[in-house]
């Protein structure tokens, strides 16, 4: 059900308004989680450890999600707006927590905290969003959230990246707290009491994992990410050590990343209200093939090395806002539970894959190795998304 407003004109200030302030929420965890890829070498510097190393920092993080995202299942009695605030402060501490690290394993927990809210404010966020949503509009909506991540991509990750290289890493966490603590205040002020999802118990909320679709969007989700993501984690020495771009250049690389990030999730949000979301969903992942292909071969070349990077980041995130939404649609009366399984799947898949690069590096192999090693996952999550249209959305939506 939608929340009643007095008015149109009520509704659609709201609706402007409220999906500004989840991608407020958004701008601030994209950073948090993409910083860590423009600045790998320099944290491995402070810290006193190899570049495998600090790359656990990514898995850190993408854990805490993982862990994070099921307590979900707990919180279907909690109304919606209270939760999204709940979520922004703990996004708010965990970096603040991040910024004062002393040491190693300290910032290692920080950013396993810090992950903690991300794939449940995604989760909670995709259903406000589509409360939020005119109608037919809803994987529009979950786009303009989401963009708040790829704003962060295009300019808060340069502007970390630089703030990083030229003032102190500190900073930059710094900024991403006072940025969970705005987006804090707009939840409280723009988003209105929404109404609540069905309750059907806490049993009932597995229900819809008896049906095929869920875990058709959760293999496509996981294999694609761990496919493409082997290759991103590993971004910035790919353009450094391969590349051979100055450190100085990773700034405005990490804008071509990000708007090709921002891209990339808009358009396919936007085909998503014309066409199936699976059928989306796949072909933005199959497009991610030969563009890694390319790269592992002209990667060394710095003009192809921009292009494709553009390309392989709106690869990355293209298929986010079909799949987000299309997930929700499945999982009626569990959609708690479904909106953190997708989040799951998606940060499993960030740190499987960040695991997968350190060890791909650490055995020897060159960073180059990171853009194919993944591309088998791909395919076989693009075509469990192809199965999930072929019988299912192909000439009906099942929702």
């Amino acid at each position: 059900m939608r929340p009643v407003y007095p008015n149109c004109t009520t509704f659609k200030a709201f609706m402007n308004k409220g999906l500004f302030a989840l991608a407020m929420g958004t701008f601030a965890l994209g950073i948090s989680e993409f910083v860590m890829m423009g600045i790998l070498g320099e944290m491995a510097s402070a810290m006193g450890v190899s570049v495998s190393e600090a790359g656990l920092f990514i898995t850190a993080y993408a854990s805490g999600v993982c862990v994070g995202a099921p307590a979900l299942l707990f919180a279907r009695k909690i109304p919606l707006k209270r939760l999204m605030m709940l979520l922004a402060a703990i996004i708010t501490v965990g970096n603040l927590v991040a910024a004062i690290a002393p040491s190693y394993w300290t910032f290692f927990a920080a950013r396993f905290i810090s992950g903690l809210p991300h794939g449940a404010y995604f989760g909670v966020g995709a259903i406000v969003a589509r409360k939020l949503s005119a109608p037919g509009k809803e994987s529009s909506a979950v786009a303009i959230m989401i963009a708040g991540m790829t704003v962060a991509t295009l300019a808060g990750v340069p502007a970390g990246t630089f703030i990083s290289n030229a003032v102190s890493w500190r900073i930059t966490f710094v900024i991403v707290s006072v940025s969970g603590a705005l987006t804090f205040m707009a939840i409280r002020k723009w988003i209105p009491q929404l109404t609540g999802l069905e309750d059907r118990g806490f049993k009932g909320q597995f229900h819809f994992m008896k049906t095929l679709p869920p875990w058709l969007i959760f293999g496509g989700v996981i294999f694609g990410q761990i496919g493409i993501y082997c290759w991103y984690s590993y971004i910035d020495p790919q353009l450094t050590e391969v590349a051979r771009f100055p450190a100085s250049a990773l700034s405005w690389l990490m804008i071509l990343a990000g708007f090709g990030m921002f891209a990339g999730n808009l358009i396919a949000g936007r085909l998503s209200d014309r066409f199936k979301p699976s059928a989306v969903g796949a072909w933005v992942q199959g497009a991610a093939i030969p563009v890694l292909v390319l790269f592992y071969f002209f990667g060394n070349i710095q003009w192809a090395a921009a292009i494709l990077l553009t390309l392989g980041t709106a690869a990355l995130f293209g298929s986010g806002s079909p799949l987000q939404s299309d997930i929700v649609g499945y999982c009626r009366g569990g959609e708690m539970l479904g909106a953190a399984c997708i989040q799951i799947a998606y940060n499993a898949g960030n740190a499987i894959a960040a695991w997968i690069g350190s060890a791909v590096i650490g055995a020897g192999y060159g960073y180059d190795t990171t853009s194919v090693i993944g591309l088998p996952l791909i395919l076989a999550g693009c075509s469990l998304l192809f199965v999930l249209y072929h019988r299912y959305e192909r000439s009906e939506r099942q929702h």
